[in-house]
């Protein structure tokens, strides 16, 4: 008889206990913020124009990073003069050449 008392004694007091810490914490009074006055429409945008311009930046050096690019773009190589004909001509005639080569080397087993 003293088992079952003792222990629908320790269930009872678990059950007020349960119910006693459900009801969350007492807020002491200084323990929430102090209101703070609305903010005009005006704050607002210039606040969203600050945040969109520095997202905007920030975006652009994620993609110039991840491209391999320089972040400002003021980096950038210049390109060069156009090859004329010629210039063009004699580098195909150079890459066929050494590849003509490569090959020879290649069916020699080399």
């Amino acid at each position: 008889m003293k088992k079952v008392i003792l222990s629908v004694g320790v269930a009872l007091v678990q059950l007020m206990a349960v119910n006693a810490f459900a009801a969350g914490e007492v807020d002491a009074a200084d323990s929430k913020a102090a209101a703070s006055t609305p903010v005009t429409k005006a704050e607002k945008q210039a606040a969203r124009a600050e945040r969109k311009a520095a997202g905007a930046d920030a975006a652009k050096a994620a993609k110039a990073a991840e491209n391999g690019d320089a972040a400002g773009g003021a980096d950038k190589a210049v390109p060069s003069a156009k090859a004329t004909a010629a210039e063009k001509k004699a580098a195909r005639a150079k890459r066929k050449a050494a590849g003509a080569e490569a090959a020879k080397t290649e069916k020699n087993g080399q």
